[in-house]
């Protein structure tokens, strides 16, 4: 610190002095307003010894900075390196007698086993299997409540009248169940919930009866058959069957493409025609339905057709315009043949 109390701090302000007049006209020349150039001047200042610290340091560093010693243990040469370890004498291998290598024999290739396919399940599992989800919403939830019940009340029969709905049976039918149940416990028939059970079971089986006759294409010339369904369950495959067992028994049989709503409906319905060879009789697509039922029971008549069979759209049964739709196809056949149709086939 010596240096640093021996200085001359006069000389040091003369020149810092001298400094500023000689770059005030520099700042001036580039346009450096005369107000500013004291404090530019010093800005500078202040960046030339910035550099000149950092400069400083920098050679410092080299200076100082220790060498990289070599790891222990590596020569550093100007050669080749030897990679053969010290005192360890290279084994030379003396040539010996030529060994024959004998072929392996190869391993012929397994033959993969084909896998078995499963048997196709039979007409009656796949009944059981499609009423196995009835027995488990509807069947199963009747008997849980009726086992924890010792008296049928009011508040047993709304719960059972629930379940039934979401069962999906239908108002009227819940409605004509539920009346039963009622109109037999007002009697006192009912005293049990094993006696309800048993009185579902007897009602239901009553709306399902039916008389099975065997179906009489004989009684109406032409005989027509209009078959309706939820779209997708196969109306226009049941059609091609049927007209085929009907054109191999010797019946004329004419198909009318009355789905004109589904895309390329009346081309398979064509196909179907030419593998059972009959006539089909089709509009394009868009085309009224009301219409093509007109003109198929119109070439039936014509043609002394035996039997006509009527394709029509899928459709659900809450969709009251399609509903209406179809009203309108049984009154044109009505119309046009007296009872027709005959038969209406639900595909399911």
């Amino acid at each position: 610190m010596e240096w640093f109390k021996s200085l001359n701090w006069a000389a040091v302000i003369e020149w810092l002095n001298t400094f500023v007049a000689d770059l005030s006209p520099l700042l001036a020349a580039v346009g450096v307003p005369e107000e500013y150039r004291p404090l530019a001047t010093f800005g500078i200042l202040y960046l030339g010894v910035t550099v000149v610290v950092l400069l400083f340091a920098l050679l410092l560093l080299k200076i100082f900075r220790k060498p990289k010693q070599p790891e222990p243990g590596v020569e550093q040469t100007g050669g080749e390196v030897d990679d053969s370890p010290r005192g360890e004498e290279v084994a030379t291998v003396e040539p010996g007698p030529a060994v024959e290598l004998k072929e392996e024999p190869k391993e012929e290739p397994k033959e993969e086993k084909t896998p078995e396919l499963e048997p196709t399940s039979g007409l009656f599992e796949r009944f059981k299997r499609g009423l196995s989800m009835t027995q488990s919403s509807l069947v199963g939830r009747v008997d849980s409540l009726l086992r924890g019940r010792a008296v049928i009340d009011e508040d047993l029969i709304e719960e059972l009248e629930e379940i039934l709905i979401t069962a999906d049976l239908g108002m009227p039918t819940t409605q004509q169940l539920i009346k039963s149940i009622e109109v037999s416990r007002a009697k006192g028939e009912l005293v049990s919930p094993d006696q309800v059970r048993q009185l579902l079971m007897e009602e239901l089986k009553k709306i399902l009866m039916f008389d099975s006759k065997p179906l009489d294409v004989t009684s109406a010339s032409p005989f027509v058959i209009m078959v309706v369904g939820v779209n997708g369950v196969g109306k226009t495959t049941t059609i091609g069957k049927l007209a085929n067992q009907f054109a191999q028994s010797g019946k004329k049989v004419i198909l009318g493409a009355g789905d004109t709503f589904r895309a390329a409906a009346a081309e398979q319905l064509q196909i179907w025609a030419d593998r059972a060879e009959v006539e089909v009789i089709c509009h394009t697509e868009g085309t009224d339905p009301g219409a093509v039922a007109f003109d198929a029971a119109k070439a039936a008549v014509a043609r002394k057709a035996d039997i006509l069979l009527l394709d029509t759209a899928g459709r659900l049964h809450t969709k009251v315009n399609l509903m209406e739709e179809l009203k309108k196809i049984r009154r044109v056949l009505d119309r046009e043949i007296p009872g027709a149709p005959h038969e209406v086939l639900l595909v399911l």
